[in-house]
């Protein structure tokens, strides 16, 4: 369907007012034209709106970029060819609104033609009035047809999942990406797990985490303001329990946590009494951890510095390296990140993290534990990073995780001990991120 003829191009409008679809439409638009984070832009996007609208706007700009590929292939059969970037843009939300979200079919098709008026393409408006309405004919029995895993999923990223995974499995990693996470919660007590399920609504996870039913604003919800608990996604867990577990008895153990903000893994090493040292580079992110420290009462000592060069006055009996990484485990979260990442960032982020892990070595006692982490689905961050500096420092072995200490989740495990979660793992409770954790110890001599 082509636009009607050019007209000079009129000054752009923006409403007084502050809109959520407007502010939906600059969140994806930072996203696939500047390559900014969603998390980075949107405060800046949605201010000024009231707290359902900054919601909507969030849920709105997600799905498009949760199910863009989807979005994409039914737009396709009703363009003639691709409209200016933001006009694009604006079909992609009334799409993803009729589509997935389920807006009243009148309102979806007037909001995004007003959505381009706005942002001054009014020779637009009769072009997006169109194509949504067939849309609306007939893009749900389109929907039918598709491959939602690989059209949801850059070619070059489907790619590395069927190397690394096969078919299947990277087929069900896929689709989990096209829901949204749940909310997990870890808790300061243990103890107090059935008190709280009850009092939150909540489902208790195999491993002992929590994960809300229906969330609504956290910091409104039972025990947020005392600090009973923080939100954690069930697989985030995981390395902090399997040090713990590792070392035995923890309290008073001096335990170094690097990469440590914004604090989930230092939280749970204080809460079990260990002495702790959380290092990030980032001061900011430190005073999010701090935050979260000061609202628990937990206590740790709260460096900024960098991992590759800071070493403490004494050995430490375990550390526990988070490093940092592409996050693909996260994309249920983040479904931004496929179009933020290249494949060229695998490499940087593998020689990085090899340099890491041999810092992290360094600072340990003889006979201490270290846990090496990355919430990355990707074997080049993960065990062949491990393999890496095994091959290199004799004085480190692995050592397989104990089934216990992951809740006895033996899917979880790997053939040579790791631990490897997966987006499709848990698929009765909701999933979970794609998280890879290994446990090595130092030589005692």
């Amino acid at each position: 369907m082509k636009p009607r003829e050019r007209q000079p191009q009129p000054t752009p409008f923006v409403s007084a007012k502050p809109d959520a679809r407007l502010s939906a439409l600059e969140l994806v638009s930072a996203v696939m034209r500047q390559r900014k984070p969603l998390d980075d832009v949107f405060n800046a996007a949605v201010d000024g709106l009231e707290p359902r609208d900054r919601a909507f706007a969030r849920l709105l700009a997600a799905t498009v970029l949760r199910r863009l590929g989807q979005i994409d292939a039914v737009l396709s059969q009703f363009l003639d060819r691709e409209p200016p970037a933001k006009v694009h843009d604006a079909l992609r939300l009334g799409a993803a609104q009729i589509l997935f979200i389920g807006t009243p079919p009148h309102a979806a098709v007037a909001t995004c033609v007003d959505l381009v008026k706005q942002i001054g393409q009014q020779r637009f408006s009769g072009l997006v009035n169109a194509v949504l309405r067939r849309v609306l004919e007939h893009g749900p029995n389109a929907l039918g047809s598709q491959d939602v895993a690989q059209l949801n999923t850059p070619a070059w990223l489907w790619q590395r999942w069927l190397s690394a995974f096969g078919e299947s499995t990277a087929r069900a990693i896929a689709q989990a990406h096209a829901l949204e996470a749940p909310i997990d919660l870890t808790l300061k007590d243990q103890t107090a797990t059935t008190l709280w399920a009850e009092k939150l609504n909540a489902k208790v996870l195999p491993h002992g985490g929590l994960r809300l039913n229906d969330s609504g604003r956290i910091e409104q919800l039972p025990g947020f303001a005392e600090g009973a608990w923080w939100v954690q996604d069930a697989a985030a867990m995981l390395p902090a329990q399997i040090l713990l577990h590792a070392m035995g008895d923890a309290k008073g153990k001096a335990v170094v946590d690097l990469c440590a903000a914004p604090g989930g893994k230092t939280l749970q090493l204080a809460a079990a009494g260990c002495d702790v040292t959380a290092l990030d580079i980032s001061a900011k992110r430190l005073a999010l951890l701090s935050d979260n420290l000061q609202r628990t009462g937990l206590r740790a000592n709260v460096v900024t510095a960098d991992a590759l060069t800071w070493r403490p006055a004494q050995p430490a009996d375990a550390v526990l390296l988070d490093a940092p990484c592409s996050s693909t485990g996260t994309i249920r979260r983040h479904p931004d990140l496929p179009y933020l990442k290249r494949p060229d960032d695998f490499p940087r982020l593998a020689h990085r993290q090899r340099d890491m892990l041999q810092a992290a070595a360094a600072m340990l006692k003889p006979g201490g534990v270290l846990v090496y982490s990355v919430c990355a689905l990707e074997p080049a961050e993960g065990e062949e990073v491990v393999d890496a500096v095994l091959a290199i420092d004799p004085s480190l072995t692995r050592q397989p995780i104990r089934i216990e200490s992951i809740g006895n989740q033996s899917q979880f495990l790997t053939p040579r001990g790791d631990v490897r979660t997966l987006p499709c793992h848990w698929p009765e409770l909701g999933g979970l991120d794609g998280f890879y954790a290994a446990l090595l110890r130092k030589s005692a001599v």
